[in-house]
């Protein structure tokens, strides 16, 4: 649970009507992000049938969760069916989905498939087993959905996971990639989108706490500490602690991708590369600024002195302009 929320449980007892505010808050700014992300990627369209992933986690909770509640607002009309793929982990609490999936009273299926056992047999103790739990999985989802008739197939990851596999990419694949939020499937049959693309993993949490789903911890992925995802998640909750404002900096940079300031000669033509006489604002102008991001240059000898200029500090939110320099 995160520190903002336990601040806010604890005032709640000296005014009961905070926590109360807060909650509804949380509520409305979920459910703008989920719909922000629906309609600036087109995910639900009108007569879709969307499978929505249940994992048995707080974000896949939160998401069908939240899209019940798009469902009745929505100007379209869509069904939803909610899936889970029991793995037959030991101690996995079976009752738990079909019981919560019955109270809620809409569609369900449950796929029962020994996935646990394949991860065991083929993964040496200490490996990671996420990559073939995951090639297993989808395979499992794609093939329920085809028998389902969705139309779209609905994951759970949010803001944090984008940017964890941004990074994980960079740090261990030697690629600019991330976890986009819509995108036709492997098998290039299904269309699969992130709902919670928008969201924060610590909105997520509050939801689940307050919403109190009964979480199913996972056994396999979730019982491996040593992750190269759990230390990069580690390493953006440092940043995000150490400078506020970072982590959605970062995100924000998903969106606002400039292909001629990369190096892939697949997705810009340096080859042939013409001066237009044109000036451009996205130049060599970008490189006007030192590794502290955004501070002015020093002046340059022979050049007019610098005036002052607006700068965006982005770790810490602010817009500043640095005073006009004196060259020495």
């Amino acid at each position: 649970m995160s520190a903002v929320w336990i601040e806010a449980e604890a005032s709640a007892a000296a005014n009961p009507l905070k926590i109360e505010r807060e909650t509804h808050k949380l509520e409305k700014r979920l459910c703008r992000l989920m719909g922000q992300a629906i309609v600036d990627f087109n995910m639900i369209e009108e007569g879709d049938k969307v499978m929505v992933c249940l994992s048995g986690g707080k974000d896949s909770y939160a998401m069908l969760d939240i899209l019940l509640k798009m469902q009745a607002r929505a100007p379209i009309r869509f069904d939803i069916v909610a899936v889970n793929l029991d793995q037959k982990q030991p101690g996995f609490p079976a009752h738990v989905l079909p019981e919560y999936l019955t109270k809620l009273g809409i569609p369900f299926h449950i796929e029962n498939q020994d996935t646990y056992s394949i991860v065991k047999d083929k993964i040496a103790p200490g490996k990671t087993m996420c990559s073939l739990c995951s090639r297993l999985r989808r395979g499992i989802l794609y093939r329920v959905a085809d028998e389902l008739g969705a139309t779209k197939v609905a994951l759970g990851h949010h803001r944090d996971d984008m940017l964890q596999t941004l990074f994980l990419n960079m740090f261990f694949g030697g690629k600019l990639k991330g976890m986009p939020p819509k995108l036709v499937s492997d098998d290039g049959r299904h269309i699969v989108i992130r709902p919670l693309a928008y969201v924060a993993e610590k909105d997520l949490a509050r939801w689940a706490e307050h919403r109190q789903f009964p979480i199913i911890p996972c056994t396999l992925c979730g019982s491996q500490e040593n992750l190269q995802r759990k230390q990069v998640a580690a390493m953006l909750r440092d940043w995000e602690k150490k400078f506020p404002g970072r982590v959605e900096s970062l995100f924000t940079s998903l969106q606002n991708v400039v292909p001629s300031h990369l190096m892939d000669k697949r997705h810009y033509g340096f080859e042939g590369l013409q001066v237009t006489g044109t000036p451009d604002p996205d130049g060599d102008k970008a490189f006007d600024a030192d590794d502290d991001a955004f501070t002015a240059v020093a002046p340059v000898a022979g050049l007019p002195s610098v005036q002052a200029i607006p700068v965006l500090r982005r770790d810490a939110g602010t817009s500043t302009a640095l005073p006009p320099s004196n060259p020495s």
